[in-house]
C-alpha cells in the first residue's frame, strides 16, 4: 500500500527571473509500514521534502497524493493533518509536567481523560521514562527531553511519523539506545516513518530504504543495502565519502562522541548538476 506519492514536485525561493530550486522530486513513493530515510549533503534539500510530505509547506508546483487522492496543500483537510506527526530535532516541550506534555494533543482532540491517562502512561512506558511523568519537562536531559517528545507524538497514533535530525544532539550512548528502542516501537505499532539524518549509522540502523538527495534533486532512490552496494553516479561521491567517513568513525576509540558523518561539501561537487531553468 503507497501511503504518499510525489511527482514532479518543484519547491523554488524568489520570485521571476530570480526563483532558485532548492527541490525537485520526480518521483517518491511511501510504502506503508516502512521507514523511509532522506539522505544528503547540507543544503541538499532534506529538510524541504520532508516538511513537503508532512504538509507543513506547499511545493511550488507537482502532485502530492495521499493514499492514491491528490492533496491541495494550501487546503488540507484536518482530517488529513490528523494523521500524521512530526519530531524536530529540538524537542520543543512545553514548560509544564512531562505527563501534561504528552496529554496535550489528546485534549485538543476532545479524548476522554480515562482514554487519555492510559495513553499516555502506555506510551510514556513505551519509551521508558513512566517513572518522569509527574516531573517538569524543562528538567530533563536530552535524551529523556527526546523520549517525551516522540511519545507526545505516537500517543496521538499516526499513520506516518516526520522525523528531522531527531538524535542529532544525543551522545552515542544516549543515541543508540533511543534508536533501538524507537525502531522496536515503530516495528510493532506498524508506523510509517520519514527519517532525514546525516548520520550513516542512523540511516543504516533505522530505515528500510533510502532516499538520496544532492543538489536539491532525488537522484536515487531504494533498499539500503542496493544504495549503500550500488550508488547511482550522481549519488556515489556523497554515498561512497559517506560510508567512507563512516567506516573511519567506527575504527576510531570511542571518546564518548556520536560518529556523525558529515562529508564535506569539495568531495561532493561531481555529484551537483543543479536543474536549470526553475
Amino acid at each position: 500500500m503507497i501511503i504518499c506519492e510525489l511527482n514532479e514536485v518543484h519547491c523554488l525561493v524568489g520570485r521571476g527571473r530570480r526563483a532558485r530550486s532548492i527541490l525537485y522530486v520526480e518521483h517518491l513513493r511511501l510504502r506503508q509500514g516502512e521507514i523511509l530515510g532522506v539522505i544528503g549533503p547540507n543544503g541538499a534539500g532534506k529538510s524541504t521534502l520532508l516538511k513537503t510530505m508532512a504538509l507543513l509547506e506547499p511545493p511550488s508546483s507537482g502532485t502530492l497524493l495521499y493514499r492514491g487522492q491528490p492533496v491541495d496543500p494550501a487546503r488540507v483537510p484536518a482530517s488529513l493533518r490528523r494523521r500524521m506527526s512530526t519530531v524536530f530535532q529540538n524537542p520543543l516541550l512545553l514548560d509544564m509536567s512531562v505527563f501534561d506534555n504528552v496529554a496535550i494533543g489528546l485534549s485538543f482532540r476532545g479524548v476522554p481523560r480515562k482514554e487519555r491517562s492510559k495513553r499516555v502512561n502506555e506510551w510514556l512506558e513505551r519509551f521508558r521514562v513512566r517513572h518522569l511523568a509527574r516531573q517538569r519537562a524543562r528538567t530533563l536531559s536530552g535524551g529523556e527531553a527526546q523520549r517525551v517528545s516522540l511519545a507526545r507524538a505516537l500517543v496521538l497514533q499516526p499513520e506516518v511519523l516526520f522525523m528531522d535530525e531527531p538524535f542529532s544532539a544525543l551522545d552515542f550512548p544516549t543515541k543508540a539506545a533511543l534508536m533501538e528502542d524507537l525502531k522496536a516501537v515503530l516495528r510493532e505499532s506498524g508506523t510509517t516513518a520519514v527519517l532525514v539524518t546525516h548520520d550513516f549509522l542512523e540511516a543504516t540502523f533505522m530505515a528500510d530504504r533510502l532516499a538520496v538527495l544532492v543538489g536539491g534533486e532525488l537522484v536515487q532512490e531504494g533498499p539500503v543495502p542496493e544504495v549503500i552496494a550500488r550508488p547511482t553516479e550522481r549519488a556515489a561521491p556523497f554515498v561512497n565519502g559517506w560510508k567512507s567517513m563512516a567506516t573511519q568513525a567506527i575504527s576510531q576509540p570511542k571518546t564518548g562522541a556520536s560518529p556523525h558523518v558529515f562529508p564535506e561539501d569539495d568531495h561532493l561537487e561531481a555529484a551537483r548538476s543543479p536543474r536549470t531553468g526553475a
